[in-house]
Protein backbone atom coordinates (compact mmCIF):
# COMPACT_ATOMS: atom_id res chain seq x y z
CA UNK A 1 0.00 0.00 0.00
CA UNK A 2 1.16 3.47 -1.16
CA UNK A 3 1.42 6.40 1.23
CA UNK A 4 -1.81 7.87 -0.53
CA UNK A 5 -3.82 4.59 0.07
CA UNK A 6 -2.44 4.90 3.94
CA UNK A 7 -3.43 8.50 4.20
CA UNK A 8 -7.17 7.48 2.40
CA UNK A 9 -7.91 4.61 4.77
CA UNK A 10 -6.93 6.26 7.80
CA UNK A 11 -9.10 9.54 6.39
CA UNK A 12 -12.22 7.11 6.28
CA UNK A 13 -11.25 5.38 9.78
CA UNK A 14 -12.00 9.00 11.16
CA UNK A 15 -15.27 9.62 10.06
CA UNK A 16 -16.61 6.25 10.57
CA UNK A 17 -15.48 6.93 14.37
CA UNK A 18 -17.01 10.41 14.24
CA UNK A 19 -20.34 9.19 12.82
CA UNK A 20 -20.38 6.45 15.32
CA UNK A 21 -19.48 9.05 18.19
CA UNK A 22 -22.29 11.18 17.33
CA UNK A 23 -25.12 8.27 16.91
CA UNK A 24 -23.74 7.19 20.45
CA UNK A 25 -24.37 10.85 21.91
CA UNK A 26 -27.80 11.20 20.01
CA UNK A 27 -29.35 8.04 21.21
CA UNK A 28 -27.98 9.31 24.89
CA UNK A 29 -29.85 12.57 24.27
CA UNK A 30 -32.72 10.79 23.21
CA UNK A 31 -32.60 8.56 26.54
CA UNK A 32 -32.30 11.89 29.13
CA UNK A 33 -35.57 13.95 27.46
CA UNK A 34 -37.85 10.53 28.17
CA UNK A 35 -36.17 10.20 31.94
CA UNK A 36 -37.17 14.00 31.76
CA UNK A 37 -40.85 13.35 30.43
CA UNK A 38 -41.54 10.61 32.98
CA UNK A 39 -40.69 13.13 35.81
CA UNK A 40 -43.23 15.81 35.06
CA UNK A 41 -45.65 12.87 34.04
CA UNK A 42 -44.82 12.07 37.59
CA UNK A 43 -45.30 15.73 39.35
CA UNK A 44 -48.70 15.21 37.53
CA UNK A 45 -49.73 12.50 39.26
CA UNK A 46 -48.76 13.74 42.48
CA UNK A 47 -50.35 17.51 42.03
CA UNK A 48 -53.33 15.63 40.89
CA UNK A 49 -53.25 12.99 43.86
CA UNK A 50 -53.00 16.09 46.18
CA UNK A 51 -55.49 17.73 45.24
CA UNK A 52 -57.84 14.73 45.59
CA UNK A 53 -57.40 14.63 49.31
CA UNK A 54 -58.37 18.25 49.26
CA UNK A 55 -61.51 17.57 47.87
CA UNK A 56 -63.81 14.75 48.86
CA UNK A 57 -64.70 12.57 46.60
CA UNK A 58 -67.48 9.95 47.84
CA UNK A 59 -67.00 6.25 47.23
CA UNK A 60 -69.84 4.71 45.32
CA UNK A 61 -72.83 3.14 47.06
CA UNK A 62 -73.21 -0.28 47.46
CA UNK A 63 -75.55 -1.94 45.71
CA UNK A 64 -78.88 -2.72 48.49
CA UNK A 65 -79.63 -5.60 49.30
CA UNK A 66 -83.36 -7.02 50.30
CA UNK A 67 -82.90 -9.72 53.24
CA UNK A 68 -85.71 -12.74 53.18
CA UNK A 69 -86.01 -14.95 55.76
CA UNK A 70 -88.05 -17.46 57.46
CA UNK A 71 -88.66 -18.71 61.25
CA UNK A 72 -90.90 -18.98 64.04
CA UNK A 73 -91.41 -15.48 63.74
CA UNK A 74 -93.28 -15.73 60.23
CA UNK A 75 -91.90 -14.77 56.52
CA UNK A 76 -89.67 -11.69 56.92
CA UNK A 77 -88.74 -9.75 53.46
CA UNK A 78 -86.33 -6.60 54.79
CA UNK A 79 -84.17 -3.87 53.10
CA UNK A 80 -80.42 -4.39 54.10
CA UNK A 81 -80.62 -0.79 56.46
CA UNK A 82 -84.23 -1.98 58.21
CA UNK A 83 -85.99 0.86 56.75
CA UNK A 84 -88.68 -1.52 54.92
CA UNK A 85 -90.12 -4.36 56.78
CA UNK A 86 -92.93 -6.75 55.84
CA UNK A 87 -93.42 -9.44 57.96
CA UNK A 88 -96.02 -12.45 57.12
CA UNK A 89 -97.39 -14.33 59.97
CA UNK A 90 -100.69 -15.53 61.75
CA UNK A 91 -102.62 -17.85 63.46
CA UNK A 92 -104.52 -20.58 63.82
CA UNK A 93 -107.44 -22.03 66.35
CA UNK A 94 -109.47 -25.13 65.66
CA UNK A 95 -111.54 -25.98 69.40
CA UNK A 96 -113.90 -28.62 69.89
CA UNK A 97 -116.46 -27.61 72.57
CA UNK A 98 -118.36 -30.22 74.55
CA UNK A 99 -121.46 -29.61 77.41
CA UNK A 100 -121.63 -31.96 80.26
CA UNK A 101 -125.42 -31.68 79.85
CA UNK A 102 -128.40 -32.22 77.69
CA UNK A 103 -129.63 -29.01 75.85
CA UNK A 104 -133.25 -29.75 77.01
CA UNK A 105 -132.42 -28.88 80.54
CA UNK A 106 -130.35 -26.06 79.83
CA UNK A 107 -132.37 -23.03 80.81
CA UNK A 108 -134.51 -21.22 78.31
CA UNK A 109 -131.83 -18.77 77.35
CA UNK A 110 -130.47 -21.79 75.23
CA UNK A 111 -126.92 -22.97 74.73
CA UNK A 112 -124.75 -23.61 71.68
CA UNK A 113 -124.76 -27.78 70.56
CA UNK A 114 -121.54 -29.72 71.30
CA UNK A 115 -119.34 -28.73 68.00
CA UNK A 116 -115.83 -28.72 66.52
CA UNK A 117 -115.25 -24.92 65.30
CA UNK A 118 -112.09 -22.89 63.89
CA UNK A 119 -112.41 -19.98 66.27
CA UNK A 120 -109.96 -17.93 65.30
CA UNK A 121 -108.20 -17.75 61.36
CA UNK A 122 -106.24 -14.40 61.42
CA UNK A 123 -103.38 -13.90 58.50
CA UNK A 124 -101.00 -11.03 59.54
CA UNK A 125 -99.29 -8.53 57.23
CA UNK A 126 -97.20 -5.76 59.65
CA UNK A 127 -93.82 -4.33 59.15
CA UNK A 128 -92.19 -1.15 59.09
CA UNK A 129 -91.83 1.75 55.99
CA UNK A 130 -89.32 4.82 55.90
CA UNK A 131 -88.18 3.10 59.75
CA UNK A 132 -90.35 5.29 61.75
CA UNK A 133 -93.56 3.91 60.93
CA UNK A 134 -95.36 0.77 61.89
CA UNK A 135 -98.16 -1.00 60.15
CA UNK A 136 -100.52 -3.53 61.14
CA UNK A 137 -103.33 -5.28 59.09
CA UNK A 138 -105.41 -8.60 60.55
CA UNK A 139 -108.40 -10.35 59.17
CA UNK A 140 -110.33 -12.94 60.52
CA UNK A 141 -111.59 -15.71 58.60
CA UNK A 142 -113.07 -18.41 61.84
CA UNK A 143 -116.00 -18.21 64.28
CA UNK A 144 -117.93 -18.56 61.51
CA UNK A 145 -116.87 -15.94 59.36
CA UNK A 146 -115.39 -17.58 56.65
CA UNK A 147 -118.11 -15.89 53.91
CA UNK A 148 -117.99 -12.39 55.45
CA UNK A 149 -114.42 -11.60 56.47
CA UNK A 150 -113.75 -9.52 59.71
CA UNK A 151 -111.09 -6.97 59.66
CA UNK A 152 -109.50 -6.92 63.00
CA UNK A 153 -106.58 -4.63 63.08
CA UNK A 154 -105.80 -2.00 59.90
CA UNK A 155 -103.49 0.60 61.70
CA UNK A 156 -100.51 2.92 61.39
CA UNK A 157 -98.00 4.27 63.83
CA UNK A 158 -95.43 6.84 64.19
CA UNK A 159 -92.57 5.52 66.41
CA UNK A 160 -89.72 7.44 66.23
CA UNK A 161 -89.78 8.97 69.87
CA UNK A 162 -89.70 5.82 72.58
CA UNK A 163 -92.10 7.94 74.76
CA UNK A 164 -94.54 9.38 72.16
CA UNK A 165 -95.74 6.78 69.49
CA UNK A 166 -98.98 8.17 67.71
CA UNK A 167 -101.48 5.56 65.71
CA UNK A 168 -104.39 5.96 63.80
CA UNK A 169 -106.73 3.45 62.59
CA UNK A 170 -108.96 0.21 63.91
CA UNK A 171 -107.11 -1.77 66.71
CA UNK A 172 -107.92 -2.33 70.87
CA UNK A 173 -107.92 0.61 72.93
CA UNK A 174 -105.80 -0.19 75.86
CA UNK A 175 -108.14 -0.84 78.77
CA UNK A 176 -108.45 -4.38 79.64
CA UNK A 177 -105.27 -6.31 80.75
CA UNK A 178 -106.57 -9.31 79.52
CA UNK A 179 -107.78 -7.70 76.49
CA UNK A 180 -104.62 -6.32 75.43
CA UNK A 181 -102.93 -9.70 76.15
CA UNK A 182 -102.37 -11.66 72.67
CA UNK A 183 -105.20 -14.49 71.87
CA UNK A 184 -101.86 -17.13 71.43
CA UNK A 185 -101.10 -16.60 75.06
CA UNK A 186 -104.25 -16.15 77.19
CA UNK A 187 -104.51 -18.60 80.36
CA UNK A 188 -107.44 -20.43 79.17
CA UNK A 189 -108.88 -20.85 75.76
CA UNK A 190 -111.46 -18.24 76.54
CA UNK A 191 -111.30 -14.68 77.89
CA UNK A 192 -112.47 -14.10 81.39
CA UNK A 193 -116.03 -12.43 82.47
CA UNK A 194 -114.24 -8.61 83.00
CA UNK A 195 -113.74 -8.51 79.04
CA UNK A 196 -117.74 -8.69 78.95
CA UNK A 197 -118.23 -5.36 80.22
CA UNK A 198 -115.12 -3.80 78.01
CA UNK A 199 -114.19 -2.65 74.59
CA UNK A 200 -112.82 -5.00 72.03
CA UNK A 201 -111.87 -2.80 69.01
CA UNK A 202 -112.17 0.38 67.99
CA UNK A 203 -111.56 2.50 65.34
CA UNK A 204 -109.67 6.13 66.30
CA UNK A 205 -106.15 7.55 67.23
CA UNK A 206 -104.38 7.30 70.42
CA UNK A 207 -101.13 8.47 71.28
CA UNK A 208 -98.74 6.04 73.79
CA UNK A 209 -95.49 5.34 74.94
CA UNK A 210 -92.78 4.19 77.90
CA UNK A 211 -91.19 6.43 80.30
CA UNK A 212 -87.77 5.68 82.33
CA UNK A 213 -86.98 2.57 80.29
CA UNK A 214 -90.07 0.93 80.14
CA UNK A 215 -91.01 1.56 84.01
CA UNK A 216 -93.81 3.56 83.52
CA UNK A 217 -96.70 3.07 80.22
CA UNK A 218 -99.26 5.38 79.21
CA UNK A 219 -102.13 5.37 76.55
CA UNK A 220 -104.82 7.91 75.50
CA UNK A 221 -107.11 7.92 72.78
CA UNK A 222 -109.72 9.36 71.13
CA UNK A 223 -112.35 6.66 69.69
CA UNK A 224 -115.43 6.09 67.65
CA UNK A 225 -116.82 4.32 70.51
CA UNK A 226 -118.25 0.35 70.41
CA UNK A 227 -120.39 -1.41 72.80
CA UNK A 228 -119.21 -3.33 75.82
CA UNK A 229 -117.36 -6.58 74.69
CA UNK A 230 -117.54 -5.71 71.06
CA UNK A 231 -115.77 -4.01 68.01
CA UNK A 232 -116.89 -2.24 65.29
CA UNK A 233 -115.54 -0.50 62.27
CA UNK A 234 -117.68 3.29 62.11
CA UNK A 235 -119.51 5.44 64.07
CA UNK A 236 -123.51 4.63 64.47
CA UNK A 237 -123.92 8.52 66.03
CA UNK A 238 -122.06 11.72 66.73
CA UNK A 239 -120.38 11.36 70.29
CA UNK A 240 -116.69 10.05 70.42
CA UNK A 241 -115.71 8.12 73.52
CA UNK A 242 -112.15 8.92 75.13
CA UNK A 243 -109.59 6.41 76.67
CA UNK A 244 -106.66 6.74 79.35
CA UNK A 245 -104.49 3.43 80.84
CA UNK A 246 -101.18 4.11 83.08
CA UNK A 247 -99.27 0.97 83.81
CA UNK A 248 -96.57 0.74 86.03
CA UNK A 249 -93.93 -1.66 86.92
CA UNK A 250 -92.11 -0.13 89.56
CA UNK A 251 -89.37 -2.85 90.19
CA UNK A 252 -88.54 -3.87 86.51
CA UNK A 253 -85.21 -1.97 86.56
CA UNK A 254 -84.37 -3.33 90.08
CA UNK A 255 -81.90 -6.40 91.17
CA UNK A 256 -85.23 -7.32 93.26
CA UNK A 257 -85.76 -10.42 91.06
CA UNK A 258 -88.68 -11.42 93.12
CA UNK A 259 -90.68 -7.90 92.27
CA UNK A 260 -89.74 -7.63 88.68
CA UNK A 261 -92.49 -9.23 87.38
CA UNK A 262 -94.74 -6.87 89.00
CA UNK A 263 -97.14 -4.63 87.17
CA UNK A 264 -100.03 -2.61 88.33
CA UNK A 265 -102.50 -0.14 86.81
CA UNK A 266 -105.80 1.24 86.01
CA UNK A 267 -107.52 2.20 82.53
CA UNK A 268 -110.82 3.35 81.67
CA UNK A 269 -113.34 5.40 79.10
CA UNK A 270 -115.81 8.05 79.06
CA UNK A 271 -118.18 9.01 76.24
CA UNK A 272 -121.80 8.69 75.22
CA UNK A 273 -124.30 6.26 73.81
CA UNK A 274 -126.99 6.87 71.95
CA UNK A 275 -129.81 4.74 70.14
CA UNK A 276 -130.73 5.36 66.62
CA UNK A 277 -132.70 4.03 63.77
CA UNK A 278 -130.89 1.00 62.71
CA UNK A 279 -129.18 -0.01 65.83
CA UNK A 280 -130.26 0.28 70.18
CA UNK A 281 -126.48 0.45 70.88
CA UNK A 282 -127.27 -2.05 73.87
CA UNK A 283 -124.62 -4.72 74.19
CA UNK A 284 -125.76 -8.39 74.58
CA UNK A 285 -123.00 -10.76 76.98
CA UNK A 286 -121.91 -14.45 77.21
CA UNK A 287 -120.71 -16.72 79.47
CA UNK A 288 -116.79 -17.76 79.03
CA UNK A 289 -118.78 -20.61 77.27
CA UNK A 290 -119.79 -18.41 74.86
CA UNK A 291 -123.27 -18.41 75.43
CA UNK A 292 -125.91 -15.92 75.56
CA UNK A 293 -126.80 -15.13 79.62
CA UNK A 294 -128.12 -11.27 79.62
CA UNK A 295 -129.40 -9.12 77.14
CA UNK A 296 -131.19 -5.74 77.17
CA UNK A 297 -134.66 -7.53 75.59
CA UNK A 298 -137.39 -5.44 76.80
CA UNK A 299 -139.26 -3.32 73.46
CA UNK A 300 -138.14 0.46 73.78
CA UNK A 301 -134.64 -0.22 76.69
CA UNK A 302 -131.95 2.23 74.40
CA UNK A 303 -128.67 4.20 76.23
CA UNK A 304 -129.28 7.40 76.80
CA UNK A 305 -126.33 9.17 77.35
CA UNK A 306 -123.07 9.14 79.22
CA UNK A 307 -120.97 5.40 79.53
CA UNK A 308 -118.27 4.81 81.92
CA UNK A 309 -116.21 2.28 82.50
CA UNK A 310 -113.56 1.83 84.59
CA UNK A 311 -110.31 -1.78 85.32
CA UNK A 312 -107.76 -1.42 88.00
CA UNK A 313 -105.70 -4.40 86.78
CA UNK A 314 -102.22 -6.29 87.66
CA UNK A 315 -100.43 -8.89 87.11
CA UNK A 316 -97.23 -10.66 89.09
CA UNK A 317 -94.30 -13.11 86.97
CA UNK A 318 -91.88 -15.08 88.88
CA UNK A 319 -90.11 -17.62 87.60
CA UNK A 320 -92.75 -20.25 87.09
CA UNK A 321 -95.51 -18.64 88.27
CA UNK A 322 -97.97 -15.94 87.00
CA UNK A 323 -101.02 -14.26 88.39
CA UNK A 324 -103.70 -12.07 86.96
CA UNK A 325 -106.46 -9.99 87.91
CA UNK A 326 -108.51 -7.43 87.25
CA UNK A 327 -111.74 -5.83 88.04
CA UNK A 328 -114.00 -3.84 85.81
CA UNK A 329 -117.30 -1.79 86.15
CA UNK A 330 -119.75 -0.47 83.04
CA UNK A 331 -122.03 2.56 84.56
CA UNK A 332 -124.55 3.48 81.86
CA UNK A 333 -127.94 5.79 81.96
CA UNK A 334 -130.65 4.05 80.35
CA UNK A 335 -133.92 5.33 79.01
CA UNK A 336 -137.25 3.28 78.04
CA UNK A 337 -139.92 5.86 77.33
CA UNK A 338 -140.32 8.27 80.09
CA UNK A 339 -138.03 5.79 82.37
CA UNK A 340 -134.81 7.08 83.21
CA UNK A 341 -132.28 5.13 85.32
CA UNK A 342 -128.19 4.53 85.03
CA UNK A 343 -127.30 0.93 85.32
CA UNK A 344 -123.59 -0.32 86.96
CA UNK A 345 -122.79 -3.78 85.91
CA UNK A 346 -119.19 -5.04 86.96
CA UNK A 347 -116.92 -8.40 86.69
CA UNK A 348 -113.74 -9.59 88.48
CA UNK A 349 -111.45 -12.22 87.97
CA UNK A 350 -108.01 -14.26 89.26
CA UNK A 351 -106.11 -16.36 87.31
CA UNK A 352 -102.90 -18.06 87.94
CA UNK A 353 -100.25 -20.58 86.63
CA UNK A 354 -97.43 -22.75 86.53
CA UNK A 355 -95.33 -24.01 84.44
CA UNK A 356 -94.69 -27.61 85.84
CA UNK A 357 -91.26 -28.12 83.33
CA UNK A 358 -89.97 -25.22 85.25
CA UNK A 359 -89.81 -22.52 82.32
CA UNK A 360 -90.36 -18.69 82.64
CA UNK A 361 -93.62 -17.60 83.03
CA UNK A 362 -94.64 -14.34 81.20
CA UNK A 363 -97.64 -11.91 79.93
CA UNK A 364 -95.95 -13.25 76.22
CA UNK A 365 -96.35 -16.43 77.10
CA UNK A 366 -94.14 -19.65 77.47
CA UNK A 367 -90.80 -20.65 75.38
CA UNK A 368 -89.92 -24.12 76.20
CA UNK A 369 -86.32 -25.25 77.00
CA UNK A 370 -86.99 -28.08 74.54
CA UNK A 371 -88.80 -27.83 71.99
CA UNK A 372 -91.07 -31.16 71.15
CA UNK A 373 -88.75 -33.57 69.37
CA UNK A 374 -88.93 -37.06 69.24
CA UNK A 375 -85.58 -38.03 68.13
CA UNK A 376 -83.69 -35.53 70.63
CA UNK A 377 -85.66 -36.11 73.29
CA UNK A 378 -87.67 -32.93 74.07
CA UNK A 379 -91.57 -32.65 75.14
CA UNK A 380 -92.04 -28.94 75.30
CA UNK A 381 -93.70 -26.91 77.78
CA UNK A 382 -96.73 -27.69 80.45
CA UNK A 383 -98.99 -25.41 82.07
CA UNK A 384 -101.13 -25.67 84.61
CA UNK A 385 -104.01 -22.71 84.68
CA UNK A 386 -106.54 -21.86 86.94
CA UNK A 387 -109.28 -19.13 87.57
CA UNK A 388 -112.03 -17.85 89.51
CA UNK A 389 -114.59 -15.12 88.29
CA UNK A 390 -117.90 -13.25 88.67
CA UNK A 391 -120.07 -11.05 87.04
CA UNK A 392 -123.13 -9.25 88.32
CA UNK A 393 -125.69 -6.84 86.28
CA UNK A 394 -127.36 -4.15 88.40
CA UNK A 395 -130.78 -5.34 89.40
CA UNK A 396 -131.87 -2.02 88.61
CA UNK A 397 -132.10 -3.14 85.03
CA UNK A 398 -134.70 -5.95 85.52
CA UNK A 399 -138.63 -5.58 84.94
CA UNK A 400 -141.08 -6.40 87.22
CA UNK A 401 -144.41 -7.59 87.70
CA UNK A 402 -145.45 -3.29 88.22
CA UNK A 403 -142.49 -2.24 86.33
CA UNK A 404 -141.10 -2.51 82.47
CA UNK A 405 -137.47 -1.64 82.15
CA UNK A 406 -134.89 -2.43 80.29
CA UNK A 407 -134.15 -6.60 80.87
CA UNK A 408 -136.02 -10.04 81.91
CA UNK A 409 -134.96 -11.60 84.67
CA UNK A 410 -136.64 -14.63 83.53
CA UNK A 411 -134.33 -14.89 80.42
CA UNK A 412 -131.16 -12.95 81.78
CA UNK A 413 -129.14 -13.89 84.45
CA UNK A 414 -128.50 -11.73 87.82
CA UNK A 415 -124.84 -13.04 88.43
CA UNK A 416 -122.66 -15.91 87.20
CA UNK A 417 -119.92 -17.29 88.87
CA UNK A 418 -117.22 -19.42 87.03
CA UNK A 419 -114.22 -21.31 87.80
CA UNK A 420 -111.98 -23.55 86.07
CA UNK A 421 -108.78 -25.39 85.29
CA UNK A 422 -106.49 -26.59 82.24
CA UNK A 423 -103.62 -27.82 81.10
CA UNK A 424 -101.54 -25.94 78.53
CA UNK A 425 -98.53 -27.70 76.59
CA UNK A 426 -96.54 -25.69 74.39
CA UNK A 427 -94.82 -27.95 71.50
CA UNK A 428 -92.72 -25.47 70.80
CA UNK A 429 -93.38 -21.46 70.25
CA UNK A 430 -95.25 -21.89 67.44
CA UNK A 431 -97.47 -24.86 68.37
CA UNK A 432 -100.10 -25.00 71.25
CA UNK A 433 -102.57 -27.36 72.98
CA UNK A 434 -105.12 -26.40 75.27
CA UNK A 435 -107.68 -28.91 77.80
CA UNK A 436 -109.78 -26.41 79.72
CA UNK A 437 -112.49 -27.23 82.07
CA UNK A 438 -114.80 -24.39 83.08
CA UNK A 439 -117.90 -24.39 84.74
CA UNK A 440 -120.47 -21.25 85.60
CA UNK A 441 -123.30 -21.29 88.08
CA UNK A 442 -126.23 -18.39 87.57
CA UNK A 443 -128.55 -16.26 89.51
CA UNK A 444 -131.40 -16.44 87.73
CA UNK A 445 -132.46 -16.38 83.91
CA UNK A 446 -133.59 -19.95 84.12
CA UNK A 447 -137.37 -19.12 83.52
CA UNK A 448 -140.54 -18.76 85.87
CA UNK A 449 -142.43 -16.02 86.44
CA UNK A 450 -141.37 -12.31 87.49
CA UNK A 451 -141.90 -13.01 91.40
CA UNK A 452 -140.35 -16.46 91.25
CA UNK A 453 -137.81 -16.53 88.40
CA UNK A 454 -135.57 -19.93 87.60
CA UNK A 455 -131.82 -20.05 87.80
CA UNK A 456 -130.30 -20.85 84.61
CA UNK A 457 -128.65 -24.16 84.77
CA UNK A 458 -125.06 -24.26 85.16
CA UNK A 459 -123.03 -24.49 82.57
CA UNK A 460 -120.30 -27.02 82.32
CA UNK A 461 -117.73 -26.92 79.35
CA UNK A 462 -114.66 -29.24 78.06
CA UNK A 463 -112.86 -27.13 75.74
CA UNK A 464 -110.42 -28.01 73.50
CA UNK A 465 -107.76 -26.21 71.03
CA UNK A 466 -105.06 -27.18 68.65
CA UNK A 467 -103.46 -23.85 67.91
CA UNK A 468 -100.91 -22.55 65.55
CA UNK A 469 -98.86 -19.43 65.55
CA UNK A 470 -96.29 -18.14 63.03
Amino acid sequence: MNRQQVRTSALVALIAVAVSGSGVFAQQKSIEQRLQELEQEIQILKQQQAVAKEVSIPAPKSVDTTIVKAGSDGFIIQSADGDFKLRVGGYAQADARFYLHDPAVRGSAGYATDTFLLRRVRPILEGTVFRDFDYRIVTDFGNGAAQTALLQDAYVEWKYLPWLKVRGGKFKPEVGLEQLQQDTWLFFAERGLPSDLLPQRDVGFQVSGDLFDGVVHYAGGVYNGVMDGTLADTATYDSKTAAARLFIQPFKKTDWNLLKGFGAGVAGTIGDQHWTTTTTNLASYKSTGQNLIYRYGVRGAAPNGQEIRGTPQAYYYWGPVGLLTEYAFAQQDLSNGTLRDNVRNSAWQVAGSVVLTGEKAGYGGVTPRHPFDLKKGGWGAVELVGRYGDIRFDPTAFSTAKTTRFADPITSVAEARDWGVGVNWYLNRNLKLVLDYEQTAFDGGGGGTFAAPMNHATEELILTRAQITF
